[in-house]
């Protein structure tokens, strides 16, 4: 096992911005919509959080192992505690696979983010680590539930939105807690609170609901609710079989229409943000307005999400979206919703 020396890196706020571009298309679009502080900031939270998800979402290592790799990061990422990021890299080191990925080389050079995330302010950190740290007791928490099925197999609704809080709705109170550091109008900041978790479900709810296929073949988690497959008469772990397409794409489509329910409050929490910091409207109209298009083709294909098919949107509309959401402002909204939701943007 390599010695703790071995990772040492010094900051690299370059190296952290590429990272993101190969980890997460959407939200690399909206750091590149950002401005600075903001799209800093933004950028080193989701990493962070990113390392998080990889060592969750990690089937080939024991949920043991996880929840305690889990715990060691946590406490190093936590001020308030002796560890340090080396000894996660030092923990994790046996797990990395010899042909990574672009995740597990975020993993791989966890030390360079948290030392670029250690330059930040201290307020800026202060808003960003909580929120992190809520995540990674709620995914260690959901691997203990579920360590004995090898994978997450969501039972209900009710259990499938408090998955999704902790994985994305987390991630809406960092945004609020970077948006909240100066003083706001007391309405403003409200409405930023009283949606701002709701944004981030609604983001994941859409992620769950297209990605069933994938998540169950490359991570062995299910997380459509049995409860509804089982009112079609499938069995969870049959989801994606062949003879199970018909009735899973209703539970494709009811899991949708969950999604859907979030729409308003994703749009009130736009409508609330303030521009400060470097934030920007278009950056998070942009993933908002994705999901309004990605919630569209589930609509017309919902048994693509059961296949190797992937459910998302052309390049053409994504460009067509960041054009309109460029010239926009918060009062467009609702016309730009509509239109997504009706046919590609780029078809008008």
């Amino acid at each position: 096992m390599a010695s703790q020396r071995t990772f040492s890196p010094e900051p690299d706020s370059e190296w952290c911005h590429d990272a993101l571009q190969d980890v997460s298309r959407t939200f690399a679009l909206t750091v590149d919509l950002l401005e600075e502080p903001m799209s800093s900031h933004i950028c080193l939270g989701y990493l962070l959080c990113r390392i998080a998800d990889t060592v969750e979402d990690a089937g080939h290592i024991p949920p043991e192992a996880q929840t305690t790799l889990l715990d060691t990061y946590g406490r190093a990422i936590d001020p308030d505690t002796e560890t340090d990021i080396a000894t996660f890299r030092t923990d994790v080191d046996e797990w990395i696979p010899a042909d990574r990925n672009d995740d597990w080389d975020v993993v791989a050079r966890s030390p360079t983010v948290v030392a670029t995330f250690d330059e930040l302010d201290a307020g800026a950190r202060s808003a960003i680590v909580p929120p992190v740290l809520e995540m990674v007791d709620g995914m260690e928490m959901f691997i203990d539930r579920y360590a004995d099925a090898g994978g997450l197999r969501i039972e209900n609704p009710d259990e499938l939105e408090k998955y999704c809080y902790y994985v994305a709705g987390t991630v809406g109170n960092l945004i609020t807690n970077l948006l909240a550091r100066n003083e706001i109008e007391d309405g403003r900041e409200r409405r930023l609170h009283e949606n701002d978790e709701e944004f981030g479900k609604l983001l994941q709810l859409v992620n769950v609901t297209k990605d069933v296929h994938d998540d169950y073949t490359e991570e062995n988690n299910v997380y459509l609710p049995a409860e509804w497959f089982e009112s079609e008469g499938v069995d969870q772990d049959e989801a994606i079989e062949p003879e199970n397409r018909e009735p899973a794409a209703r539970v494709v489509s009811r899991t949708a229409d969950h999604a859907r329910s979030f729409l308003d409050h994703g749009q009130a929490y736009l409508e609330a943000m303030p521009l400060s910091h470097g934030n920007t409207i278009e950056a998070w109209s942009v993933p908002y307005l994705l999901a309004v298009g990605t919630l569209r083709e589930l609509s017309e294909n919902p048994q693509d999400a059961l296949t190797s098919t992937d459910v998302k949107i052309t390049r053409e509309e994504v460009l067509s979206v960041m054009s309109a959401a460029s010239d926009a402002n918060r009062d467009a909204l609702t016309d730009l919703r509509r239109e997504v939701a009706q046919q590609p943007f780029h078809e008008h």
